[in-house]
């Protein structure tokens, strides 16, 4: 009887949808990535090695990649995954993007502030768990 009914408002059923294509967007660069390192690991470690980054950092660094990327993209544990994710983008941008000579790099080094960007509003917006929903602001 105390229940207030809500009406379905255009924004209302497109939110959902906005949420899904975004996960989609924003986990398929990492989750891409971590396909190629699975494909081309010497040339992964070759690059490391490039860097002085030890080339045992590649199983965890394609695991953060591949869980945390699947993790936003279906939205379970989503604020995990992306909490992982940028605590790789991190470390990856100031040891491998920061040669701002290369234009390449600058590109690089704003994409991938660009990605923590996104990252963080699944963090705040808990893109994949409850968000969406009509009922996401209840407890």
């Amino acid at each position: 009887m105390g229940e207030v009914m809500r009406m379905s408002t255009p924004e209302s059923r497109l939110r959902p949808w906005l949420n899904r294509m975004g996960r989609l967007f924003l986990s398929a660069i990492f989750i891409r990535s971590a396909i190629t390192k699975i494909l081309a690991p010497q040339a992964t470690q070759a690059y490391m090695a490039q860097f002085q980054v030890p080339g045992w950092l590649l199983i965890p660094t394609i695991l953060v990649l591949l869980l945390g990327g699947l993790s936003v993209l279906v939205g379970y544990k989503a604020r995990w995954g992306a909490a992982c994710l940028i605590g790789f983008l991190i470390p990856a941008t100031l040891i491998f993007h920061t040669d701002f000579s290369k234009n390449i790099e600058v590109i690089q080094f704003w994409k991938n502030l660009a990605l923590i960007g996104g990252l963080l509003l699944v963090i705040a917006n808990d893109a994949g768990g409850r968000a969406g929903r009509p009922d996401a602001s209840e407890p």
